[in-house]
């Protein structure tokens, strides 16, 4: 049978260390042998990003915004450590959040559920998804080490040198101090994506905030989603049967560990970000969450929500076989190819994309699976395979599906 075709490509932007290697056998393995595969490549690998001065990172979300859909493989954020290791001009910023920054997205984690992982918690049946708002806070902030006595005030110049003045606190030894900051246009932006997401998902929509405690940055968030709410997707989610309500975020956690899942929870950046490790850890493992970046413009960016498995890379340049999981990976891939086929009304993209997944999760039941999901399972007959291998499994499954 031929190949299946693709009209518009996908931005496919290549990582670093043992997913880079991960990327390279899915495409060879699972992609190119049934799909025309029609790309437009970005090397995101750090010393490609050196070498470009970080620009190829700013293309990559500018062909993004152009053909609507991307792909990512995981990339190195560097330290000072990689800084030495790689001989960088600079201490690079995460590609993750320049890329967020460009399309103004917002960041749906959701782990992949298959038989034999159960979660730790007995009553979640269904997947939680995570929505991390991914400006501000906590990550561009600024702070400061107070040596000893003094005072500490928040001011605000407006254009014409007025002034308005906050204490933050009357220091009457050594401390420390934090400030942060959010925009108006990024909390409606995470508001509209969180909605539409959930509307496109038909799944209930929560969001969680401290506003009690943080009268004014906390209750701005509730406010904007309240009003967006009301505003634009009252009757959409009626409509739909679907819920959309505010809680506290200690409210949130109380009544998470009971649910049943299949919602998707919005949170403020920080809460999201570890939030979705917990809830991720809870269903089994970060190699089995899909993560994907939607910007409320119509841009979609999937990857995987793990990092680049950089213990399991030394061992593989050793000559070592590695029982790396790529299913997060071999998931970033189907969403992004199911959403190009969607958008371009291609129905076999669509239907390959599907059976994809299917063919992953059909390995990993018959007890064929990476070593760090045979350490969760409760099948009792489990062969561990390395990855390379596991892969090659999927390939069979997905011929004869």
């Amino acid at each position: 049978m031929g190949k299946i075709q693709m009209a518009t490509p996908l931005v496919e932007m290549d990582g670093d260390e043992m997913t880079r290697i991960l990327w390279g056998w899915i495409k060879e393995e699972l992609l190119s042998p049934f799909l025309d595969l029609n790309t437009e490549y970005y090397d995101l690998g750090l010393k490609y990003r050196d070498e470009t001065n970080d620009k190829v990172t700013l293309a990559a979300a500018e062909a993004i915004k152009k053909y609507k859909v991307g792909v990512k493989c995981a990339t190195i954020t560097p330290n000072a450590a990689r800084v030495e290791e790689y001989h960088l001009k600079e201490m690079y910023k995460s590609p993750n959040a320049t890329i967020r920054s460009c399309l103004d997205g917002t960041v749906f984690r959701t782990p992949i559920l298959v038989k034999g992982i159960e979660p730790c918690v007995k009553s979640w049946k269904k997947p939680i998804t995570i929505a991390r708002h991914a400006y501000g806070d906590v990550y561009k902030n600024a702070e400061m080490k107070i040596p000893g006595a003094g005072r500490v005030e928040l001011v605000y110049t407006n254009e014409k040198g007025e002034e308005t003045r906050e204490l933050v606190q009357e220091f009457q030894e050594s401390g420390i101090v934090q400030g942060i900051h959010n925009l108006t246009s990024s909390i409606e932006s995470f508001a509209k994506s969180c909605f539409s997401y959930a509307l496109d998902c038909h799944e209930d929509l929560w969001f969680s905030s401290k506003d009690t405690i943080s009268k004014k940055y906390d209750h701005t968030f509730k406010d904007i989603f309240q009003e967006i709410y009301e505003a634009e997707y009252k009757e959409k989610f009626e409509k739909e049967n679907l819920t959309y309500f505010y809680t506290l975020i200690d409210d949130a956690v109380a009544r998470i560990m009971k649910a049943e899942g299949g919602f998707i929870w919005a949170c403020k950046n920080y809460d999201g970000d570890v939030m979705s490790d917990m809830v991720s850890s809870a269903f089994g493992s970060l190699a089995m969450m899909t993560s994907v970046l939607v910007s409320p413009k119509g841009y979609f960016e999937y990857e995987a929500a793990h990092g680049t498995v950089q213990r399991h890379y030394y061992q593989y340049l050793e000559g070592k076989q590695t029982s790396t999981n790529p299913v997060a990976t071999i998931f970033a891939w189907s969403g992004a190819l199911r959403k190009r086929g969607e958008l371009d009304g291609n129905a076999e993209l669509e239907q390959f994309a599907d059976k994809l997944e299917q063919a992953v999760l059909k390995v990993i039941e018959s007890g064929k699976m990476t070593k760090d999901l045979a350490a969760i399972t409760t099948d009792t007959s489990v062969t561990v395979l390395n990855s390379l291998d596991f892969i090659k499994e999927i390939r069979k499954e997905l011929e004869v599906i």
